[in-house]
């Protein structure tokens, strides 16, 4: 079996983070599952808590991936609190899933500091690494960045996915100042964070279709 682990804030979780699991899948079909793991604490953003707790980052994950039959949304990090390690969570899907091909699938920022990270030896004998590349630019850089990480004994797959350029950070700023969001955000998720009313109070900051 083969199971790949996405993880992240997903604070909101957007197009952009269902677009590179389906160009995962796509590059590597044999994966059996894929495991969404929302970050309770993300260690590089160690001084900021997510303006979005933990229960609604969860189920705005399962709306945004719940389209993908493979995917499985986990609250392994969330529920164990404190920063959330990699090393930690591979660590716990091998326990879970004895045997099993891990997969870890990254952006092309975190692969260029993946070397970096805690315990980063520990990560590259765990799991295989899939770094998805936005755009032919991004794709010649994270292959300067897979050589570095097959140099210390890693297997990195390059996966191509369609280009995103806006962050997370960005979309809550637009709900902020009352923008539509719906171009950057599943339908469902939009619907969730009206009428939740998270990131913003008040009214439907430009989602005015939005039915609760």
């Amino acid at each position: 079996m083969i199971t790949a682990l996405f993880g992240g804030s997903f604070d909101p979780v957007h197009k952009g983070h269902v677009n590179a699991v389906r160009s995962l899948l796509d590059t590597i079909p044999q994966i059996d599952r894929v495991i969404i793991m929302p970050a309770f604490l993300n260690p590089f953003k160690a001084n900021a808590m997510s303006p979005a707790d933990g229960k609604d980052r969860m189920e705005m994950c399962r709306l945004a991936f719940g389209s993908i039959p493979v995917c499985e949304v986990s609250d392994y990090e969330i529920s164990k609190g404190g920063v959330s390690y990699t090393a930690v969570t591979l660590e716990h899907l091998r326990e879970i899933y004895p045997g099993d091909r891990l997969i870890l699938t990254v952006g092309s920022d975190s692969l260029e500091s993946l070397p970096r990270w805690h315990r980063a030896g520990d990560i590259i004998k765990m799991a295989e690494i899939a770094a998805a590349a936005r755009s032919d630019e991004d794709m010649g850089r994270i292959n300067g960045y897979a050589d570095n990480i097959r140099r210390l004994g890693g297997v990195v797959h390059i996966i191509k996915t369609r280009p995103f350029d806006i962050s997370s950070t960005e979309i809550r700023e637009k709900i902020l100042n009352n923008q539509d969001i719906s171009c950057y955000i599943e339908e469902d998720v939009v619907k969730y964070i009206v009428c939740n009313k998270i990131y913003r109070n008040g009214d439907s900051f430009g989602c005015s279709d939005v039915q609760c």
